[in-house]
C-alpha cells in the first residue's frame, strides 16, 4: 500500500474498532502525524487513563505500553513493534529493588516511569522527567531514597533539590551521548541560541551547563513549551531527534538545530505506519500484565499521577 492508502486504512480501522493511536515525540514522523495524541511519558500516561477508546495502539516502547495497560486494564493495549525495548527499562530488575528494600525496610524506592511493570511492582512512587523534582520534594525529608534506574536524571534531581539519594547505575544509551563538551562546542557555534536539554543527558548535573545562561533543562514536553513561548528564533536541541519534527511543525518561523544528529533511539522508530496498520487490523501485539503484578505495579503510578 502507498502511504496515503495506509493512512486511510488506519483511520478506517480506528473508527471501526473505537481505537486511538498514542505516540511519543521520539516516534517516526509519519506516525506522529497520524497519532490521535502525541506526548511525553507523563502526558501519554494520563491520556491512557482518560480515553474512552476500547483499543489503544501505543507507538512507543514496551514500558510505555505496559504503563497504559496498567492504567487501563479494561482496554486492549497494542504495541505495533514487539521488540521495541529501552536501555533504561531493560537495565534494572525487580530483584535488585527487592534486595535494596530488604536492607532498607524503611527506605523509599522512586522509579522513573521508564521501567518494567515488574520493577514498578517493587516501587513506592514513580516519576517522569517532567515531574521528577516535584516527586522527590514530596518525600519525607528523613527518608532514605533509592532512585532507579537513571543515574543522570537522579544526579540532576540531587542538584535541583539538594536531596541526597542512592542512585542505581543505569542510563539511556541515546541521551548518554550528550556531553558538556558537545553542548559548549555548539554554543560557541551558535552563541545566541537557547539550549534545551533533556535531564537524561549526563551533562544535566554539570555546573558548566546548569549555570550557563543559555541552557535549560526540560522534559520533552518542557522543551516544546519553551520553544513555543520563547521570543528567540534559534534553538539547540539536546534530546532524541524525533522531537525536531514536532518543534519545526509547531514553530515554522524558528530554527531548531540538534546538538548531534546521532541522538536516535532505534526502538522508538520501530513503530511505522505499516506496523500501526497491522496492529489495528490484526489486533496485535496485545500487552498483558500478569495479575500477580498488575495491582501492586499500578500503585506507584497512581501516587505519581495524584501528586499536584
Amino acid at each position: 500500500m502507498t502511504k496515503q492508502e495506509l493512512i486511510h486504512e488506519i483511520e478506517r480501522l480506528k473508527k471501526e474498532k473505537n481505537a486511538i493511536v498514542l505516540a511519543h515525540y521520539y516516534s517516526d514522523s509519519d506516525v506522529q502525524d497520524i497519532a490521535d495524541f502525541l506526548g511525553d511519558s507523563l502526558e501519554l500516561s494520563r491520556k491512557a487513563g482518560t480515553t474512552d477508546a476500547s483499543v489503544i495502539v501505543f507507538a512507543g516502547v514496551h514500558f510505555m505500553a505496559e504503563t497504559a495497560a496498567l492504567i487501563s486494564p479494561d482496554k486492549k493495549v497494542l504495541i505495533p513493534a514487539l521488540g521495541a525495548g529501552c536501555s533504561l527499562a531493560d537495565g534494572v530488575t525487580g530483584q535488585a529493588l527487592a534486595n535494596w528494600k530488604a536492607s532498607n525496610p524503611d527506605g523509599i524506592i522512586v522509579s522513573y516511569v521508564n521501567t518494567t511493570a515488574e520493577v514498578k511492582n517493587y516501587t513506592d512512587i514513580c516519576c517522569t522527567s517532567a515531574n521528577a523534582v516535584a516527586v522527590v520534594k514530596s518525600l519525607p525529608a528523613d527518608a532514605k531514597v533509592y532512585f532507579v534506574p537513571d543515574r543522570n536524571l537522579g544526579a540532576y534531581i540531587t542538584k535541583s533539590t539538594g536531596r541526597q539519594m542512592e542512585l542505581y547505575d543505569g542510563c539511556c544509551r541515546v541521551h548518554e551521548q550528550v556531553t558538556a563538551k558537545m553542548i559548549l562546542d555548539k554554543i560557541a557555534e551558535y552563541p545566541q541560541a537557547d539550549v534545551l536539554i533533556h535531564p537524561e543527558c549526563p551533562c544535566s548535573s554539570d555546573p558548566a551547563i546548569l549555570e550557563h545562561p543559555n541552557c535549560y533543562m526540560y522534559s520533552t514536553s518542557g522543551i516544546l513549551r519553551h520553544a513555543t513561548e520563547s521570543p528567540k528564533k534559534q534553538f539547540l536541541i539536546a534530546t532524541e531527534v524525533g522531537t525536531l519534527h514536532k518543534l519545526r511543525k509547531d514553530n515554522p518561523g524558528k530554527e531548531f538545530i540538534p546538538v548531534s544528529d546521532k541522538i536516535v533511539c532505534e526502538y522508538m522508530k520501530m513503530s511505522t505506519l505499516e506496523s500501526v496498520y497491522e496492529a489495528l487490523r490484526d489486533e496485535k501485539y496485545e500487552v498483558k500484565i500478569p495479575s500477580e503484578i498488575s495491582k501492586r505495579a499500578l500503585e506507584p503510578i497512581t501516587k505519581m499521577m495524584e501528586l499536584k
